[in-house]
């Protein structure tokens, strides 16, 4: 296990603020989350072992970063400040990919020769905010997002070109036009400078489009393992009706969809929806298709209908789900519920509605998706009482 027994390794750990659990060593971590994933939901039913990571560090693929100025004026990148707008320059980070850092700390270089300026905040003069890598586990594949208030972006053919001399694996490069001032990294528009404007990944035997701004778990080796316990505790025998709620890129719907005779996939970002209906495409996957809208009033259309389904993957964002989305799926029945929830307070709510709507909890996997973090990941099985 490289690098996880340093109790003293990342110097911006306490101005970052990304890793609460800094200068803990890796065993300790895997204990803690134990404690608290037992703690939260220990009362529902048996909480098995946490599945950690044999190397901890440098899983991140995907590396975000900011783009400012130092008191002297120098150009600096890095992460803010936890629960501030300060940046804190950072040169390494232990968790993030190295190669995706090394991208981001060569543009950073060119900036001065390409007389290209950073923006500031507070004036709202400049160019240049922030810089997204993602790169492909298994493809290889890496897409640079450059992230600027206006599109006219100085001399950016030879810019691309300077930037993919020093790095060939560059496959795509992006242009994302953020003008507002808000604290969102993305705005709505891309131009894309190079290549096709998306990289391809691959989970278990699928491959992935991945697009500047769809959502794809950041921890891949991780991600297989988590997509692979949900399809496990989903049991389907090939007749079963799927919903999967909230559904991104389509990865865990087009992941079961070999063993379930029809799925559809609910997402309200355009953009992922879009990926997910390629995804499928690419893949050959023909019982599935995809619906943009939010998961709550999709299924409580659903549920008004009298529709049925006999199984409901749900992966919601960290606020967990909302009441007329579960009561519509209670309304609907599912033999089966796998839910995947990144927060596992909110999870703890939402698991007590369900059970006090005739479900129970059969099955509780916590995985370390983010080791150096508070954060856990989480597959639960529930099942309908008869």
């Amino acid at each position: 296990m490289k690098n996880s027994s340093s109790k003293n390794q990342c110097p911006h750990a306490r101005k970052c603020g990304g890793c609460q659990l800094q200068g803990t060593e890796y065993p300790e971590q895997l204990k803690k989350k134990q404690k608290q994933m037992q703690s939260l939901l220990g009362k529902y039913g048996k909480v098995n072992p946490i599945i950690g990571m044999k190397d901890p560090c440098g899983y991140r693929n995907k590396v975000h970063a900011v783009f400012g100025r130092d008191r002297k004026g120098n150009i600096i990148s890095g992460t803010y400040e936890e629960k501030s707008h300060r940046i804190v320059p950072i040169e390494q980070c232990m968790i993030e990919d190295a190669k995706c850092q090394e991208i981001i700390r060569t543009i950073r270089g060119m900036l001065k020769s390409f007389k290209i300026r950073t923006y500031d905040e507070d004036t709202g003069y400049g160019l240049l905010r922030h810089v997204l890598v993602r790169r492909g586990l298994a493809s290889g594949e890496i897409m640079v997002v450059l992230v600027a208030v206006s599109p006219i972006f100085p001399s950016k053919n030879n810019f691309v070109k300077a930037l993919r001399k020093e790095h060939p694996q560059i496959t795509t490069v992006v242009l994302n036009i953020n003008d507002k001032r808000t604290s969102m990294v993305l705005g709505d528009r891309n131009i894309v400078l190079y290549g096709k404007g998306f990289i391809r990944d691959r989970l278990g035997e699928c491959s992935f489009r991945i697009s500047p701004g769809s959502f794809y778990q950041v921890n891949p080796a991780q991600t297989e393992i988590l997509y692979r316990t949900a399809v496990e505790y989903a049991a389907l025998t090939g007749k079963e009706r799927v919903l999967d709620a909230y559904c991104g890129t389509g990865t865990i719907g087009i992941t079961a969809a070999a063993g379930a005779k029809e799925v559809l996939g609910v997402e309200l970002n355009p953009d992922a929806v879009r990926d997910a209906r390629t995804n499928a495409k690419e893949n050959k996957i023909k019982n599935i298709q995809f619906r943009q809208g939010d998961a709550g009033e999709v299924m409580q259309a659903m549920a008004a209908s009298g529709e049925k389904l006999d199984v409901l993957f749900m992966d919601p964002p960290r606020a967990g789900s909302d009441e007329k989305f579960l009561s519509s799926a209670v309304k609907m029945g599912p033999d089966r519920i796998v839910y995947i929830s990144c927060n596992p307070e909110t999870l703890a709510r939402d698991l007590t509605y369900l059970r006090e709507h005739r479900y129970r909890v059969m099955k509780i996997q916590p995985v370390d998706m983010f080791p150096f973090t508070n954060h856990v990941e989480t597959v639960c099985l529930l099942s309908r009482n008869k």
